[in-house]
């Protein structure tokens, strides 16, 4: 099956599971905040904030090695493959360790990160965190075997056996909460659950490549190691500074702010979460071939497909953001507020600076993804570090001086330097060209995007003078129209736009 149709499959079975479990999700937080204490959503925020914080220990190994892996599954090389999964196996065994040593280490210091934590007992807030430690800990045992399914640009099978088990879990958590809402209980069916789906990912994963369990494995030689260690040593700068930058944000706001708003804040990026992974399956969904792609295809051919993959970057972020800047105000007072009060809905400039991140996090994910695909970890590994710094010191700085929109100053700041660097880096050294014409781009894509957001805040003073899901609803319409109305017009005539409707156009013609 070629690159494009495995791309294909893999967007499908995504979008189908990120709608199921996403809707099921929507219905869960729903009935969590009506069922049980408000403290407990920002309770349930800050550790999954502390758990994405303790992945660091990963360090940029599974990157490393995904990027080793591309070439012998293309090869075919079997006997290469099983002695790069032999060191994945052994290193992620060590991290899982690692992460329980480092997770059990913070125990202590638990109440003092949760600011006003209300009536739960530390006993409590020790045994809820315990049960997140030992969801992520064991994970490391089987996430290394998805390694081997993504090269050969299978994500879907990962994609399904997630969908699978969020929407049993999800389900189960649903009834507890209806008819015995306790916080416990709630934790430990989640657990439940996935030490289920660990167990069965093993089993599958071992039937469907037997040679995995071969013990005849010839290690890989010196200069393979060296390599992958390479890479690695360049990866761990980019993890360290990637969790400064993206994983201290519900940390910062419950120890500084309070851990009630910690929750509130959940609420608005579970929305654009959601969205986001709408969008990142299609970006996330094409790693895997860029890496085949790379491996086998001239440097101008890689240009001309990575130029079409950040159009269409440009113009699915720039319209989910768009959407978000006109709309995500009102469906957090349509969802939330207009039931349990005011204080769930954030100030608009913390919003708007949080959206702003998402839009340019578009082209940070375009970026990303190409250099993780080529294996360019090395020359910008001082970078994320750096953002990482000005991301902490900036938000502790602002949080204290304006609140909660003081954080979000540190991570669009700490964000656009990426934005800035990343292209130049990429353009240097996997296609020999000047970054230019990349920042001319940009500015097109930007100002379009201002020019869109500013008609349709002035269109919405006329459609929407109430917020109600009537008027909800037609802005949604108004805002689809307008934004793709208007980027086609603009954009039409470029050959990124011409490539992508071909696209479409041949689809059509087969339908």
């Amino acid at each position: 099956m070629g690159r494009t149709k495995l791309a294909a499959k893999n967007i499908t079975f995504g979008y189908v599971g990120q709608l199921a479990t996403a809707l099921m999700s929507f219905i869960l937080r729903t009935i969590f905040i009506h069922r049980l204490a408000e403290t407990l959503l920002g309770v349930n925020a800050l550790y999954s904030n502390i758990l994405s914080l303790l992945s660091m220990a990963e360090l940029g190994i599974g990157t490393a090695l995904n990027f080793s892996l591309y070439a012998p599954v293309a090869e075919g090389n079997t006997e290469k493959v099983k002695s790069y999964m032999q060191m994945y196996r052994k290193a992620y065994h060590t991290i899982a360790i690692v992460v329980a040593v480092i997770g059990l280490s913070l125990v202590p210091f638990l109440q003092y990160l949760a600011k006003n934590s209300g009536d739960i007992a530390p006993r409590d807030l020790r045994f809820y965190y315990l049960i997140f430690l030992f969801n992520t800990v064991s994970t490391y045992f089987v996430s290394y075997k998805y390694s081997l399914v993504n090269a050969e640009q299978k994500n879907y099978i990962q994609t399904n056996i997630n969908t699978i088990t969020k929407i049993i879990t999800v389900f189960f958590q649903i009834m507890i909460l209806l008819f015995i809402p306790n916080f416990y209980l709630y934790l430990l069916t989640d657990a439940a659950v996935q030490l289920v789906q660990k167990i069965f990912v093993n089993s599958y994963l071992n039937r469907l490549y037997p040679y995995l369990t071969d013990n005849d494995i010839t290690p890989l030689t010196k200069e393979e190691h060296d390599e992958v260690w390479k890479k690695t040593g360049a990866l761990v700068l980019h993890k360290v500074g990637d969790v400064m930058r993206l994983q201290t944000d519900t940390l910062l706001i419950s120890s500084y702010i309070d851990v009630k708003v910690a929750g509130h804040v959940d609420n608005y990026t579970m929305v654009t979460g959601t969205i986001a992974n709408f969008v990142n399956i299609i970006f996330n969904s094409v790693i895997s071939g860029f890496g085949n792609l790379i491996a086998t295809e001239s440097k101008e051919k890689q240009y001309k497909a990575f130029k079409v993959y950040r159009f269409f970057a440009s113009w699915v972020y720039g319209f989910s953001a768009c959407g978000f800047f006109i709309l995500l105000q009102p469906l957090i007072y349509l969802w939330i507020v207009q039931r349990y009060g005011p204080e769930w809905m954030l100030g608009t400039f913390a919003v708007y600076l949080l959206l702003t991140d998402y839009y340019f996090k578009g082209d940070r994910i375009v970026l990303s993804n190409y250099k993780t695909a080529a294996g360019v970890f090395e020359q910008d590994k001082y970078l994320a570090l750096i953002q990482g710094v000005v991301n902490l010191v900036l938000s502790i700085f602002f949080v204290q001086k304006i609140g909660l929109a003081g954080i979000y100053v540190g991570t669009v700041i700490s964000g656009l330097i990426a934005n800035i660097t990343k292209p130049v880096i990429i353009y240097k050294v996997c296609f020999d060209k000047s970054a230019a014409s990349y920042f001319i781009d940009s500015a097109k894509y930007v100002l379009t995007e201002i020019l869109i957001v500013g008609l349709l805040f002035y269109i919405r003073t006329v459609f929407m003078k109430e917020t109600t899901i009537m008027s909800f609803a037609v802005m949604i319409i108004i805002v689809t129209v307008v934004f793709n109305g208007i980027f086609c017009l603009i954009f039409h005539n470029t050959e990124e736009f011409s490539y992508l409707k071909n696209i479409v156009l041949r689809k059509l013609g087969k339908a």
